[in-house]
């Protein structure tokens, strides 16, 4: 009784916050009320077809989740990140009310604990497949929850109002809610159905997106422990990794998928995945379609406004991964980092011209086919991302872009595959011909498996490993995944956390004060400056940028443009997990303690 009248006289105060009881027990919005819902196959898909709404990242999420990252500079950065001062009081995701955190997972449970009013009504087969798209699902909610928060209270049933014990009780542990998260991605893939009707459009939860998800999953659990040593769970770290191999070698043995990949299109088939209306089903398991004059979005609009975007823009240190198309290591040049914006291109990795604008980038300019050359009104950089524009200006200004967003890709999967062989120690020249290999080869560059470590890869790492096969996985998750939303998840967990505060390389300058043309179309396009000229000295098309405002030359009167110091961006290691938030906690005092570092 104290415990209610306490936990009342809480939710008393907090007016702006929904209680437990609410954002557990109520019933779904999209539930039709009637005892005879979700009774037979068109209820079931109906249902599910909300969790597709509900629970999926939106376009931009997928195209700018990497923003706040080591490789992406953007003209601000995420208030996490600058200096120390984020707290509880600020820190969102378990918010209650029919639209809120928690309610997502309330929506689940309640589909999967009424599930078995449709028996009878439906196949056997019908039955395990939306049992297993719920499961999926509430797989899907609790990797996030895990990712932001580690310790979460775990719920299986949609409870009832007057569960006490349930409602207020405290966080499980990481390691429980992982083998429950675990339990759920075998159940659905093993018994979502790989029926075309599932399968064809890409659109729809089915076994290959349920083993995509599986294999991402497990590989961020498994190296998360391996590299978190303080979480003391290093030994359980193999048991995940295997489990991504697994789900990885089903798909890539028995499932209908491919990659994209034909000679004669090597200069524009990677990015075909990204600008095209259609999501690409040989590759694509699983995105958000779009349709012109139907269904449409601002991406490209983003991308090439001066005010509209967050001036996403690649860094120096992202290019250097790239390999040259002979498979040797742009880094090996001794002369690599004074290179031009232009030889930054000479004999590159194909995936690099179709991930920014490069020298001979073109694109339809008031309805005519330009050149157009790294605008510095939208890159700090000068290596402006291209990978998910419209190359016409028409979709400028307005929101009708119409190109259709992947979340889940065959080559993901390859990836993962690898990178979890490369952390078991087991990665060979076999291993890395049916994976690695094949991605290269479709960016035009010699497969050849590596013969030694790359000192620059290490460097940057922060020498974290010297192991070739771990390294040469990340770079290739590197360029080929590239503002795809998973590089942030990436850094937090190989505990790579302060790259995320270094500033960003851009291209190099030979010298300030003098314009630069970027793309030899004969016009200059940037210049490099203490001070900007009056109108009357400018030179015409050139963009100014003006050392000390948050620019830099690496060298002084030369070298590499650098951005971001002025962000104060900052890094500690109690950032790899969130704060509990303060009125989840006031709420519920059970939650507590709160993570490391944030009491």
């Amino acid at each position: 009784m104290k415990k209610r009248l306490y936990i009342y006289g809480a939710l008393a105060v907090l007016l702006s916050t929904t209680s437990c009881e609410k954002f557990l027990t109520r019933e779904p919005e999209n539930e039709i009320g009637s005892i005879n819902f979700l009774t037979k196959e068109s209820d079931l898909a109906l249902y599910a077809n909300g969790f597709i709404q509900r629970h999926m990242p939106d376009e931009e999420t997928l195209a700018w989740g990497d923003q706040y990252s080591d490789i992406t500079a953007t003209r601000a950065s995420t208030a996490f990140l600058i200096g120390d001062t984020w707290n509880a009081d600020q820190q969102g995701g378990w918010s209650g009310g029919s639209s809120g955190t928690w309610s997502k997972l309330r929506n689940v449970n309640y589909f999967l604990q009424n599930l078995p009013k449709a028996k009878g009504n439906v196949s056997d087969e019908v039955y395990r497949h939306y049992e297993g798209v719920g499961r999926f699902w509430r797989a899907y909610f609790y990797f996030d929850m895990v990712k932001t928060f580690g310790d979460v209270p775990w719920y299986d049933q949609a409870l009832e109002v007057d569960d006490y014990t349930q409602l207020y009780k405290g966080r499980d542990s990481r390691e429980f809610v992982m083998e429950k998260v675990l339990e759920d991605l075998n159940y659905a893939a093993e018994n979502c159905s790989a029926d075309a009707k599932y399968v064809k459009t890409s659109t729809m939860i089915h076994k290959w997106v349920a083993l995509a998800f599986k294999a991402r999953v497990c590989l961020f659990e498994g190296t998360y422990r391996k590299y978190h040593t303080e979480l003391g769970l290093q030994s359980s770290a193999a048991t995940f990794l295997r489990e991504a191999v697994k789900a990885a070698e089903e798909l890539m043995t028995s499932g209908p998928y491919s990659l994209v990949n034909n000679a004669s299109n090597v200069a524009t088939q990677y990015r075909s995945l990204f600008n095209s209306e259609n999501l690409n089903e040989q590759e694509v398991i699983l995105g958000v379609r779009f349709m012109k004059d139907v269904r449409m979005h601002s991406i490209t609009w983003k991308l090439f406004s001066a005010s509209y975007g967050n001036n996403w823009s690649l860094s120096q240190d992202f290019v250097n991964h790239y390999l040259k198309l002979d498979g040797s290591r742009f880094t090996d040049d001794p002369n690599y980092a004074t290179k031009t914006y232009q030889d930054n291109f000479v004999n590159r990795d194909y995936r690099l011209k179709q991930t920014v604008v490069a020298p001979d980038y073109e694109r339809k300019i008031s309805g005519n086919l330009k050149k157009d050359a790294p605008n510095f009104a939208l890159t700090s950089t000068g290596y402006q991302l291209i990978k998910w524009a419209i190359d016409d200006d028409i979709h400028v200004g307005i929101a009708n872009s119409y190109n259709s967003v992947p979340m889940f890709r065959y080559a993901e999967v390859l990836l993962n595959y690898a990178e979890a062989k490369a952390e078991l120690g087991e990665m060979g020249v076999t291993e890395w011909n049916r994976s690695i290999r094949l991605l290269r080869e479709r960016a035009g560059v010699n497969g050849a498996a590596p013969s030694t470590y790359d000192p620059y890869l290490a460097s940057y790492y922060m020498n974290q490993t010297t192991d070739m096969w771990i390294l040469e996985v990340r770079r290739e998750r590197t360029v080929e995944l590239v503002h795809e939303n998973l590089r942030y998840d990436d850094l937090m967990r190989w505990k790579l956390g302060p790259l995320l505060a270094k500033p960003w390389k851009g291209i190099y300058f030979e010298q300030k004060n003098t314009p630069y043309d970027l793309n030899g179309d004969g016009v200059m396009d940037v210049a490099v400056v203490d001070v900007e000229p009056p109108a009357s000295s400018k030179v015409p098309g050139v963009v100014y940028v003006v050392l000390g405002t948050g620019f830099r030359l690496t060298d002084g009167n030369s070298g590499n443009l650098e951005f971001g110091m002025h962000q104060n961006r900052y890094w500690h290691d109690k950032k790899y997990l969130r704060p509990v938030p303060s009125t989840a906690i006031q709420v519920n005092p059970n939650l507590l303690p709160q993570n490391q570092g944030w009491d």
